[in-house]
């Protein structure tokens, strides 16, 4: 599946894992990682970013404890809606933008942003995308946050394989559809070792869908 292709089965997503989906469930777990972790390392103050924010469900954690510069982009234009409905302080507070990450990133300039994460969202970026894991490192600050299926997981209910993987010097480990969307599996632990990140190890938890992690910039 090629890139546009992605980005219209996410922008035009309903039912599961729409933004209306998620919403539904509301700040879980990985939110109160999120939280508590950002707690940690740069506080309230933080200007924070979400790639693939959907309707907003852990940013709105984060608005609940205190934080106010909130940024998120998604594809789906429906997420905002759903944010406006769902949690109307946090759509009146933060900031968003409708459209693909990929673009996003291009737009900002150098550690524009104290932290950035993204939850199952990098994960479905192909192979010739990989470009963007630069520029994340390029708009982030102080702490970069991932929350992906990792290639040291298992998912019994997700079809594998490595016909797609195009690219031999791509971090992609494991190709997988998830209900008709691929789902590139990497060592995201590497992807970002490899820039020169220092990932923060007694921070990693492994949750039901994915594993979290955490970045800091290398020292200077």
């Amino acid at each position: 599946m090629n890139p546009d292709d992605i980005h219209d089965r996410w922008a035009e997503r309903t039912g599961a894992y729409s933004p209306a989906y998620y919403a539904h469930y509301g700040p879980n777990e990985t939110s109160e990682l999120l939280g508590a972790i950002i707690d940690r390392v740069v506080g309230p103050d933080a200007a924070v970013l979400e790639l693939g924010c959907s309707s907003g469900r852990h940013l709105a954690h984060l608005h609940d404890h205190g934080y106010d510069d909130l940024h998120g982009v998604d594809i789906n234009e429906s997420a905002f809606e759903v944010m406006e409905r769902v949690y109307p302080d946090l759509a009146a507070t933060g900031a968003f933008t409708h459209g693909s990450l990929e673009e996003f990133v291009r737009d900002h300039e150098a550690n524009r942003f104290d932290v950035v994460y993204a939850v199952q969202t990098l994960q479905h970026l192909p192979p010739e995308a990989e470009w963007v894991f630069d520029e994340l490192v390029r708009l982030t600050d102080s702490l970069l946050v991932t929350a992906e299926t990792d290639s040291d997981e298992s998912t019994a209910d997700a079809a594998s394989s490595t016909d797609d993987i195009s690219d031999s010097g791509s971090a992609v480990t494991d190709v997988r559809d998830v209900d008709g969307v691929p789902l590139y599996v990497r060592d995201w632990s590497r992807v970002f070792a490899d820039r020169g990140w220092v990932e923060l190890e007694d921070e990693a938890a492994v949750l039901d869908y994915h594993t979290f992690r955490a970045f800091r910039p290398p020292a200077e």
